[in-house]
């Protein structure tokens, strides 16, 4: 008997309702898969010495097992999917396997366990290996397997990101090219010394401003920024200067993950408003601490190097530099000074190897214990009235001062109205003495203070002296909100 004809009303219900099975069972293992954000990766590094934590995201209520060097911890996602498991602390060493276990599992190879630190700032921290000093002998030596690198990639963001984009790379001739030359100087001469692995986090874009990378919290705490949060409200939201965009698309999504300290190397772009970083930097540097819950970690930074800005003042950057002394009153901080190593004509001077050299020396000296090393240049810390003379106290003398050339320069001396002339400076053992014989009250004298200052004063190690100011007289960027 044949068979009554389905009608095609029949058939085209069946092809909808095993659509929707399949959709079905596909979002389900889709949302099944246990994820983790991309900071997690193969060739990895970890902080050594701190509890591990890794996290991502699950099913709500789904069970989840981290093993990493031995150690096996357990956890649950909570509602909205997240998980984290900590590990306790772990020594040096590797290559070991993380191995993250849901209703899938999740393999990375070839871990190391060692020194964890994060580059950021604008275009200086950005600027790459192969357009730096001696790039072709740098990149063909840049044989290091046990360092690691790991660049951020660029990202605004209105709203606090809870991933971000980037690959871990093994340190060699092929991938070293493009990573920031001031970071993997700094991180080479660490993994040279220390002889543990270094895994190095680039996070940074040329051209920025600090408050991009300050959280909008931070800001918004603060009456004095509330220019910047208005003036960022006018704008379109897609540029890297908007407050808080770097921050929540290339720093917030790091803050769980372990790190020894910060590198930074930025300002050029709020020379205008110098008398505002005195506040502005200080509030970066408290809100990243408190956000990553490590204590006041290691924060050190790249004084301004000198450089001849479109400004009409000449003294915008000098300002910044300041700005950027005062910072060192923070606890466990740390200067650069580049005024040798500048190029007054190029913003971006291409001898990083001395940068990075010069911020490893910072770390090691303070973070890792190595008391014998110089790692600051002449610091100045009080001056005193001498009748017609001033003379001029300074920290980190090490080996004592040393001036290169016939006599010291770029000594300013100024009497109660403010006006500053040039002045005759001698070295008096730990101590320099400035005059000028056309002011008879000296009350302050200023040191290295012009955007394209070279000045040349140094301790005996060859590190050069931070400009300074003595005075409290009114700066040419006072009020630039």
């Amino acid at each position: 008997m044949k068979q009554p004809k389905r009608s095609v009303w029949f058939w085209d219900r069946c092809k909808v309702a095993a659509g929707i099975v399949f959709l079905y069972t596909w979002a389900s293992a889709v949302q099944a898969d246990v994820r983790l954000p991309k900071i997690f990766g193969s060739r990895m590094v970890v902080q050594q010495q701190m509890p591990v934590k890794v996290w991502g995201w699950a099913d709500p209520g789904e069970r989840v097992e981290v093993s990493l060097a031995g150690q096996t911890r357990a956890g649950s996602a909570d509602a909205s999917g997240k998980w984290l498991v900590t590990l306790e602390p772990l020594p040096a060493g590797g290559p070991h396997k993380l191995i993250v276990q849901g209703k899938n599992r999740i393999e990375l190879e070839d871990v190391l366990v060692g020194e964890v630190w994060i580059g950021s700032g604008q275009s200086n921290m950005q600027w790459p290996v192969r357009r730096s000093m001696n790039p072709d002998e740098e990149i063909a030596n840049a044989n290091w397997p046990k360092i690691r690198l790991f660049t951020v990639a660029r990202r605004i963001a209105e709203t606090p990101q809870e991933d971000c984009e980037g690959e871990w790379l093994i340190c060699s001739p092929e991938t070293v090219g493009d990573f920031s030359a001031v970071l993997y100087f700094f991180g080479r001469k660490l993994h040279q010394d220390l002889q543990v692995p270094v895994g190095l986090i680039n996070s940074s874009w040329g051209g920025t401003v600090a408050e991009a990378w300050t959280s909008r919290e931070a800001l918004q705490a603060d009456e004095d920024f509330r220019p910047i949060l208005e003036r960022g409200a006018k704008f379109d939201p897609k540029t890297p200067n908007q407050p808080a965009v770097l921050f929540n698309g290339m720093i917030h999504p790091l803050l769980n993950f372990a790190i020894r300290g910060v590198v930074w190397y930025q300002g050029e772009s709020n020379c205008a408003r110098a008398e505002q970083y005195q506040k502005l930097f200080p509030t970066l540097i408290h809100d990243w601490r408190k956000r990553w819950g490590l204590g006041d970690f290691p924060f050190y930074f790249v004084q301004l190097a000198p450089f001849r800005y479109r400004n009409a003042d000449r003294r915008n950057a000098a300002e910044l530099r300041e700005a950027q002394r005062l910072t060192l009153r923070l606890p466990n901080t740390g200067m650069v000074v580049t005024t040798d190593i500048g190029d007054v004509n190029d913003i971006h001077p291409t001898n990083k190897q001395e940068v990075g050299r010069r911020l490893a020396l910072w770390a090691l000296a303070k973070t890792y214990g190595k008391t014998d090393l110089v790692y600051s240049g002449p610091l100045y810390r009080e001056a005193k009235i001498e009748g017609n003379r001033i003379r001029i106290f300074f920290d980190h003398v090490d080996g004592g001062l040393v001036v290169k050339g016939e006599e010291l320069t770029h000594f300013q001396i100024a009497g109660a109205d403010g006006e500053f002339k040039p002045a005759k400076a001698v070295i008096d053992g730990e101590t320099v003495v400035v005059w000028n014989e056309e002011v008879a009250n000296p009350v302050a004298v200023r040191f290295g203070w012009s955007d394209d200052a070279e000045p040349n004063l140094f301790n005996a190690a060859g590190l050069p002296a931070s400009p300074f100011r003595t005075d409290n007289f009114p700066l040419v960027t006072a009020g630039r909100r």
